[in-house]
């Protein structure tokens, strides 16, 4: 069944031991990962992908998503957050579980639609990929080399998403998608990533199309990477948006949120308040004023994408 909003059913990750993972992960390139099944589980629909689609008929969807917000608790617990179609956020689902070892999630678009259909992740040294729904398959090992993995949707040219790398060096390393979880060898972005503490985006920014992210450094001030659609040199010479980001501890982005076709920022901020910074579409000044979006407790999440 396919579904787009995030995890199709409460409960469809059964709790995945350490040793589960380390198992089905280290042995081969292609197996699933092993989970032990639970003596019994709750299932909750959530809307299909078509029926999202018809509600909120999105802009640009090829690079710019209408996904929902996870967020992933200390007991591994999966929350989902569905968009209410106005800019705020419907009150949460369970939605699986077994999340407690993982380093990186990030949501991906394989076919294009403008909803996320799957995850990667990383755990043990070792990128995963699941479909909503199915069970995750080990893509490869080496990815403990890396203190930042996302994706940024669209980001080289193609039709599915692709995936973000940043080594201990602080290089940046573009792994392009083939639309199956699987990815190309991956292509030197740059150096100097690691003078940003956060990155992030979701799709397109600055209204010309192609995939942006954003980044902040230590002094709080937040830079625009214009995308490019080019792999080999993914972004624009970075502009700066403005001082004052240090008072959040998490910057994410889903894609667009208000569902005006323009990808939009979430922050979290020392008090576990969620707020959100709506685009603008103009890249001199790509974010309005900042909206509440969540009063408090968002602290709890150790992971939220």
């Amino acid at each position: 069944m396919a579904n787009s909003s995030g995890l199709n059913r409460t409960g469809v990750l059964s709790r995945v031991t350490v040793a589960a993972i380390t198992a089905a992960l280290v042995g081969t390139t292609t197996a699933a990962v092993a989970a032990d099944a639970p003596q019994s589980r709750s299932a909750v629909a959530a809307a299909t992908e078509s029926s999202r689609a018809g509600t909120f008929a999105a802009t640009a969807a090829t690079v710019t998503p209408n996904n929902s917000l996870f967020g992933v608790a200390g007991n591994g617990t999966l929350y989902r957050y569905d968009l209410d179609g106005s800019g705020g956020l419907k009150a949460s689902v369970n939605a699986g579980s077994g999340w407690q070892y993982s380093k990186f999630i990030t949501q991906t678009d394989h076919n294009a639609d403008g909803f996320a259909d799957a995850l990667w992740f990383v755990e043990n040294g070792r990128l995963a990929h699941m479909k909503f729904g199915g069970s995750p398959v080990d893509i490869g090992g080496g990815w403990g080399a890396y203190n930042k993995v996302f994706s940024a949707s669209n980001t080289g040219g193609g039709a599915a998403d692709d995936l973000f790398a940043r080594d201990s060096a602080g290089v940046l390393w573009h792994y392009l998608g083939y639309g199956t979880g699987k990815l190309t060898t991956r292509t030197k972005v740059g150096g100097g990533w690691n003078a940003f503490n956060q990155i992030t985006g979701k799709g397109d920014l600055t209204g010309d199309g192609k995939a942006d992210v954003v980044a902040r450094n230590a002094s709080g001030v937040l830079y625009l990477y214009k995308g490019t659609g080019n792999y080999k040199a993914p972004f624009s010479a970075p502009t700066r948006i403005g001082g004052g980001w240090n008072a959040f501890n998490s910057l994410l982005s889903v894609g667009d949120i208000n569902i005006d076709g323009v990808a939009d920022l979430v922050a979290r901020d020392s008090a576990g308040a969620l707020w959100l910074y709506k685009g603008t579409g103009n890249a001199a000044a790509p974010f309005h004023t900042k909206v509440k979006i969540g009063t408090s407790g968002w602290n709890g999440f150790k992971i939220m994408f």
